[in-house]
């Protein structure tokens, strides 16, 4: 069922020398290397060609093996293989190993690729076209400012096809320290790891930032009272430890965001739909991005009683960029910062970047579109967590920047050791701001890890130097870096320090509503707020429930 057969002695040896392989010898070993090979990218996969008399089945059963072509010895290749779980199937499109139902695309060899232009130029290669202009993927020559403005100018479209940070014609600077100072009102890091006000780490507080994802509701609410008791307060200057909440709009209780919020913790939005599509994100245009954050946003101020201007944060659905339809949004519509894009386990954690210049760091994901242009916006980097049960010894892993990935975490003793290491991590070498990202269900079925995690964050705070402190006062501290013999008096965190009293309301109103084209499995549903009732469901386009869609 295998085309395209070279010789086995020669593939045999060029598969064997590829560490780990070993065990797909004698699959690998009659495949043509150089026609699966020649001109593929290393980090991209495919699938081996049937015959033409293949029927779906024997698609079906190859579909959760896929092929990477790597390094072997005199700069040849080879040809490494994968394979899915059981019951998963590889998604050549999205690159990963997906829930067999979720993949349709078992008949496709090769990752679609788009046209792209002649650009950038190797060492020593000149170009065909004037002055600055750029040769088209179709042949004519196009302005180079004509590239990535989100308008096919080419008559193939591949001047939008290299729209990436280290692509983009028309990219951002790459950080200069010289020229940008601290005391000039600029501050930028060439990799990402340099302190604000060049302080040293000891005079450095460690932030550390505990978010969650999703909808608040009556469950998991109580979660949270749990891991943000008033009695956890961060030594260091007597405030109450505070977390960040990314709501989803879809089942989200109002009345206990308004409670959150009157406590301290910091609201931001991470969409009204949360489509589970991640290319929705990814092609999404800025008005689009605009009704679903800003819709979220506005939902958020009118039924959790949130004065306009606070809620400035948002994290995009799926771990999905929007590149730079979604950050002129950002900037158009007022928002401070995104958290989002998620930086890989490098030698050191990175700090927080504004997008004035280029990113400090890879663009991490398949497919992934992160922003190339200059913007006034905060990125919150999500930094991927070390998982390894012992740092020292284990070999390395890739790292998951949200808790819920760190599959191999089992039991509370691993959660806890996990925990400790990764803050040793960050507080050992440059203080960078700690992320703990969750999302929102993830205790509500794991309640020895509860247990765990908040006795961890009792005993953090209280250990001295450790802050449970907001996205929004993470920048706070970035733009008046304040030494740790100071932050007693840090005003930026003294807002809420410590909050007291009953909620607003202890009866909400449950706002009942039916809307079966975008809920058909829910009879009805229920939005619970202190205010007044919509007419209908917010939702896309209506955020406010006035009646404006026909649901």
């Amino acid at each position: 069922m295998i085309r395209r057969v070279t010789t086995p002695l020669l593939a045999l040896f060029l598969v064997g020398y590829a560490a780990g392989q070993a065990q797909n010898l004698f699959e690998t070993a009659e495949l043509d290397v150089e026609y699966y090979c020649n001109g593929r990218f290393e980090n991209e996969f495919f699938r081996i060609e049937l015959d033409p008399e293949a029927t779906d089945e024997d698609y079906n059963q190859k579909c959760g093996e896929y092929y990477r072509c790597i390094p072997a010895p005199g700069g040849k290749k080879a040809l490494s293989k994968g394979t899915c779980q059981t019951s998963m199937a590889f998604d050549i499109k999205l690159q990963i190993c997906q829930i067999r139902r979720e993949v349709k695309n078992c008949h496709v060899v090769n990752k679609p690729r788009d046209p792209v232009p002649r650009w950038p130029l190797l060492d020593g290669e000149q170009s065909e076209c004037p002055g600055t202009d750029i040769q088209c993927g179709s042949g004519e020559c196009m302005p180079k400012d004509r590239f990535c403005d989100n308008h096919p100018d080419c008559a193939d479209g591949s001047d939008e096809n290299i729209c990436t940070p280290d692509k983009d014609p028309n990219r951002a600077d790459v950080c200069d320290p010289r020229s940008c100072r601290w005391e000039k009102g600029c501050f930028c890091s060439v990799d990402g790891t340099r302190i604000p006000g060049d302080l040293i780490p000891a005079q450095t507080p460690q932030m550390i930032t505990v978010t969650f994802t999703g909808a608040v509701n009556e469950r998991n609410f109580r979660i949270f009272q749990d891991i943000f008791k008033d009695t956890t307060k961060n030594k260091g200057n007597d405030c109450t430890a505070k977390g960040t909440f990314f709501l989803s709009h879809a089942f989200t209780n109002y009345s206990a965001v308004q409670e959150l919020h009157r406590k301290g913790h910091e609201i931001a939005v991470n969409s009204i739909t949360t489509n589970k599509d991640p290319y929705y994100w990814t092609n999404l245009t800025a008005a689009d991005y605009e009704a679903e954050m800003d819709g979220a946003r506005l939902i958020t101020e009118a039924f959790a009683n949130i004065s306009s201007g606070e809620i400035l944060g948002l994290r995009v659905p799926k771990g999905r960029v929007g590149g730079n339809q979604q950050f002129q949004m950002m900037v158009d519509w007022g928002f401070l910062y995104d958290s989002s894009i998620a930086a890989p386990l490098g030698r050191l954690p990175l700090w927080p970047y504004t997008l004035m210049h280029r990113m400090p760091h890879k663009c991490l994901g398949t497919d992934q579109n992160c922003p190339s242009r200059n913007f006034t916006v905060w990125e919150m980097v999500m930094n991927e967590l070390d998982r390894r049960d012992d740092p020292q010894f284990d070999e390395r892993l890739t790292g998951c920047h949200y808790v819920d990935q760190c599959a191999n975490i089992n039991d509370p003793k691993q959660f806890r050791a996990f925990l400790e290491h990764n803050l040793a991590r960050h507080y050992s070498t440059n203080r960078a701001p700690l992320g703990l990202h969750f999302t929102a269900a993830f205790f509500e079925t794991r309640k020895d890890f509860l247990k765990e995690f908040v006795s961890w964050v009792s005993e953090t705070a209280k250990s001295g130097d450790y802050y449970f402190v907001t996205m929004q006062q993470v920048i706070n501290w970035m733009e008046l870096p304040t030494e740790i013999a100071a932050i007693q008096n840090f005003g930026e965190w003294k807002g809420k320090c410590e909050v007291q009293g009953l909620p607003y309301c202890s009866l909400p109103n449950p706002c009942p509503s039916k809307v079966p084209r975008l809920f058909p499995h829910e009879e009805q549903m229920f939005l619970h707020t202190c205010e007044e009732c919509p007419r209908t469901y917010p939702w896309l386009y209506d955020p406010l429930g006035n009646g404006y869609n026909d649901f």
